[in-house]
This record gives structure tokens, C-alpha cells and sequence, in this order.
């Protein structure tokens, strides 16, 4: 009892019993109540009658309420949106949102996406639940302003320039904001990427404005067919069907003199090819996103589908209606003459791509730049007789490595950059002979067709790779940036912990 009593008195005497242990006494007699002294302390330090203080550093900072959390979860939900809608990757999106969470306060969150929605949870720890968001992505459309401008938001937010309140109002802003140019504009932009392609396969300038024609005329019918929610397939099919009957009739009418007008399907194939998601679903599944990769692939193969089905319905229609169908003429190798007429229909292509998206003028410069390249390279190897496969593996390779080294610098996406560059390069003219070969010829050969499909994967996957090739260049120019512009630098490349003081 009387070391229990000497114990309590010890323990209300000292504020911190745990820290301050009793001092050794020299005789040895009293070693074994020194033990026990020590013991009895550890034992009963956590006491109501002794609390323990701690600290804010050792607690650690105060996990945010509810409120805080839902508007930050609802903030980083729609950048996503706007990510996922314009043809982003799952990837960029899951790392663009965990990058805003932590700037924004919210730094233990797991983000979940697939291809129509978009899952983020926050952990607050072992004493509050987590807090879970979820926003399904329903509507899909090419603008890369809206793009633009959201990841130049982000980078704000990332950098600590603007707080949530402030994001949230900038983001409404982007959102309802109309397209940066009417509509009409578009449509020519689509027709003037059908008349380069058109010049790119070797056709006259005659050829090039029927092209233009036609396919002005598929995107107003494409346009007034969506105001009645028609699904997209059957769009495609629409638009596969107009292409190739108007054609036809141009051949049957003689008001070209030439075969070439069959070039007309061959521009309108690829007009209706671009924009699907081909390089987001490849990019998807090498990034180990294969929910993502299977739907994006779906509509990828659907869309395809449907054109597919329009434009063999179309040939079936002229064999019924004795229509003179002529099989599209060989393709003819480039001559290193031709090789800047290459290059410059390359660019106007890919600028009319990024027009009708609704890109910003530095965006087009950039986006003609990319078709030059990929052009450029694509002629080249063609001419040191490489298959078609290679050279568009090869120059998708260089778009991706140069978008992904240059695009933010230039504050284009990249997905502008590797989107536009390989339009030109894109299988149209090998689908439809695929297509006439099965639809029109007896006994109809699918290597065609397995041919182009080939093409059109070779581009995704090299536009991948070569933006992974140039992560790797752009940090090591990033730091070499800092190492030579001293502390004051301040900028894209800023270290983020003096981003954030």
C-alpha cells in the first residue's frame, strides 16, 4: 500500500511520468522498487487524471467536413467529364482528378473509371466514413477549346493559383460557353478535309471539290439526323450509303471524265473514320484499363460497322440498279516529287480535322504541323519501299513523340496534336477497296480489309508509344530548366513545392 500511495503521489507531482523517470538511487536495496515504481507508471500514464497533449503538428491536419468534400468530389467529377466526353484517356483522367484532390485538400482518394462514368472516394481515416462520388458520362462531342480550356484550369488549381470556389465558377463558365465557331463552319472543315485527302490519294482538283460536296453534304445530313436522336450507327450508315451512291452517279453520269471520282468514297471513309476513339482505346488498354478499352473499342467497332454496312449496301444497290461501277484505281508509290504535295495536303488535312473540332488558332498551327510530320515521314518510307503498316506505325510514332514533348509547351493537348496528326494517314482508301473487293468481286479476298484494319492499329499504338518515349525527354528538359534558371524561375516546369508557398 504504501508504494501504491507513494506511486499516486508520484504521478499527480509529475506532469509528464512517462518522460521523467525516477532517478536510479545508489543503494541497491531499493533496485527492486524502482522497477516496479517504473512499471506502475508506464502502466497508468494514459489516465484521466494525467491527458495526454499533443500537439496540431502531431495530430495531424483536421480531415474536412462533408460539405467541403462534396463540393471538391463535385469539382474534379466535372473536369473529368469534360476530359472523358472530348476522347481523353482513362489514364490522364484518373491522374488529372487525384492531381486536383490533393491541391484542393482532399490528398487519401481513389478514383475508379470506365467508359461511361467516373467513381471517386475520399478516406477521412478510421473516424469518419469515406465519402463517395459518382457522375456518368452521357454526351460525347469533339470540342478541344472546352479541352483546352479545362486543363489550363487545372493547371491552375494544380499549381495552387485558384481555389475551389473560384474553379467551380471557371468551370460553369466552360461549360455553358458556345462553341468558339457556328456550326457552318465545321461542316466546310470537314469537306475541306475530304478534298485534301482526296489530293493525298492522287486525285485532280476537279475530284477534290465533289469530294468536298459530298462530304458537306453527309455532316448537314449527319447534323439534322442527330436532332432526332438517331443513334450514331445508323448514322454512319446513312452517311456511308449517301457517299457512295453519289459516287456512283457521278461515274454513271460522265461529268467527270476519269475513274477517279471512286476516290470521293475513299475521302468520305476517312472523314467518317476520324475522330473515333481509336487511339484512346488502344492507349486505354495498354494502361491496363480494359474496361474502358472494351467500350471504347465497342463503339470504335460499331461506328466502323455501320459504315461498313452503308457503303455495301450502297454497292449492292448499284449492282441491283446496273449502275457502271468501276474499281478503284491502284494506288500509285510516291515519286520524291510528289513528296511536298504529300506534305502539304498532310497539314491541310490535319488542320481542317482540328478546325471542325473547334480548335483554337495555335491549336490548328500545331495540329498542321503534326500532319507535315506524319505526312512527311509516311512518304518517305514509302518511297524505301517499307509496307504500309510500318510507315504508319513509324510516322505515328514520331506525331506521338513530338505532341508529347512539345504540346504543353505549346498549351495544346496532346490529344489534339496525335489526333490530328494521324487523320491523314488514315486507312481510307484501303477500307473501301476491302469493302468493293467483298461487296462487287467474286469470290472477294478480306486481306484488304484485315490489311487496313492493321493500318488503323499501327497508328493508335504508335501515337502511344511515342508519347511514352517522350515522358522520359520532357523531365529530363524539365529539370535541366530548373538547374539553369536558379530559384526565380517560375512557370509549367516550377517544382511543386514552390508552387504551392
Amino acid at each position: 500500500m504504501k508504494i501504491n500511495e507513494r506511486a499516486d503521489q508520484g504521478i499527480h507531482r509529475r506532469r509528464w511520468p512517462i518522460l521523467e523517470p525516477p532517478r536510479p538511487s545508489s543503494n541497491q536495496r531499493h533496485r527492486p522498487n524502482l522497477l516496479r515504481r517504473r512499471a506502475w507508471h508506464i502502466l497508468e500514464a494514459p489516465t484521466a487524471e494525467q491527458p495526454a497533449v499533443e500537439s496540431e503538428e502531431a495530430l495531424g491536419p483536421q480531415p474536412p467536413d462533408d460539405a467541403t468534400v462534396n463540393f471538391v468530389l463535385d469539382l474534379t467529377l466535372r473536369i473529368g467529364e469534360v476530359q472523358m466526353a472530348s476522347g481523353a484517356g482513362a489514364s490522364d483522367v484518373t491522374a488529372t482528378i487525384l492531381a486536383l484532390t490533393a491541391a484542393l485538400g482532399l490528398p487519401h482518394c481513389e478514383v475508379d473509371v470506365i467508359f461511361t462514368s467516373i467513381t471517386v472516394t475520399c478516406h477521412r481515416g478510421t473516424d469518419l466514413a469515406p465519402v463517395t462520388a459518382l457522375r456518368v458520362v452521357r454526351s460525347r462531342s469533339l470540342d478541344y477549346t472546352r479541352l483546352t480550356q479545362a486543363e489550363i484550369l487545372v493547371r491552375k488549381i494544380v499549381r495552387g493559383n485558384m481555389g475551389a470556389e473560384e474553379a467551380h465558377t471557371e468551370l460553369e463558365r466552360i461549360a455553358a460557353a458556345p462553341h468558339p465557331y457556328p456550326r457552318w463552319v465545321a461542316t466546310i472543315a470537314w469537306g475541306g478535309l475530304a478534298a485534301f485527302i482526296t489530293l493525298l490519294l492522287g486525285g485532280g482538283p476537279d475530284v477534290a471539290v465533289v469530294a468536298f460536296v459530298i462530304s458537306s453534304v453527309v455532316d448537314r445530313l449527319g447534323r439534322l439526323l442527330n436532332r432526332y436522336n438517331l443513334p450514331f450507327f445508323f448514322q454512319q450508315v446513312v452517311g456511308g450509303l449517301v457517299a457512295t451512291l453519289s459516287a456512283m452517279a457521278i461515274v454513271s453520269s460522265n461529268i467527270l471524265t476519269t475513274d477517279q471520282p471512286t476516290l470521293v468514297v475513299a475521302a468520305a471513309v476517312t472523314v467518317l473514320l476520324s475522330g473515333l476513339s481509336t487511339v484512346s482505346a488502344v492507349q486505354d488498354a495498354i494502361t491496363g484499363y480494359n474496361v474502358t478499352a472494351a467500350g471504347r473499342t465497342m463503339e470504335t467497332a460499331l461506328m466502323s460497322a455501320g459504315l461498313i454496312t452503308g457503303v455495301v449496301l450502297a454497292l449492292k444497290v448499284a449492282l441491283m440498279l446496273r449502275l457502271p461501277s468501276r474499281p478503284l484505281p491502284e494506288v500509285i508509290n510516291s515519286t520524291p516529287q510528289q513528296l511536298p504535295i504529300v506534305v502539304i495536303t498532310g497539314a491541310g488535312a490535319a488542320a481542317c480535322f482540328a478546325l471542325a473540332s473547334y480548335s483554337t488558332l495555335r491549336a490548328l498551327l500545331v495540329a498542321a504541323a503534326a500532319g507535315a510530320i506524319g505526312a512527311l515521314v509516311y512518304g518517305s518510307l514509302m518511297l524505301t519501299q517499307f509496307d504500309a503498316v510500318s510507315s504508319s506505325a513509324v510516322a505515328a510514332t514520331l506525331v506521338g513523340f513530338c505532341g508529347g514533348l512539345l504540346a504543353r509547351r505549346l498549351r495544346v493537348t496532346p490529344l489534339v496534336v496525335a489526333v490530328s496528326g494521324i487523320t491523314p494517314l488514315l486507312p481510307g482508301l484501303s477500307t473501301y477497296r476491302g469493302l468493293y473487293q467483298l461487296a462487287v468481286e467474286p469470290g472477294g479476298n478480306i486481306s484488304t480489309l484485315m490489311t487496313a484494319v492493321a493500318i488503323g492499329l499501327a497508328l493508335a499504338a504508335g501515337v502511344v508509344l511515342g508519347e511514352y518515349l517522350a515522358q522520359p525527354v520532357r523531365m529530363r528538359l524539365g529539370r535541366l530548366e530548373r538547374k539553369l534558371a536558379g530559384p526565380r524561375m517560375a512557370g509549367p516546369l516550377e517544382p511543386p513545392e514552390r508552387r504551392l508557398e
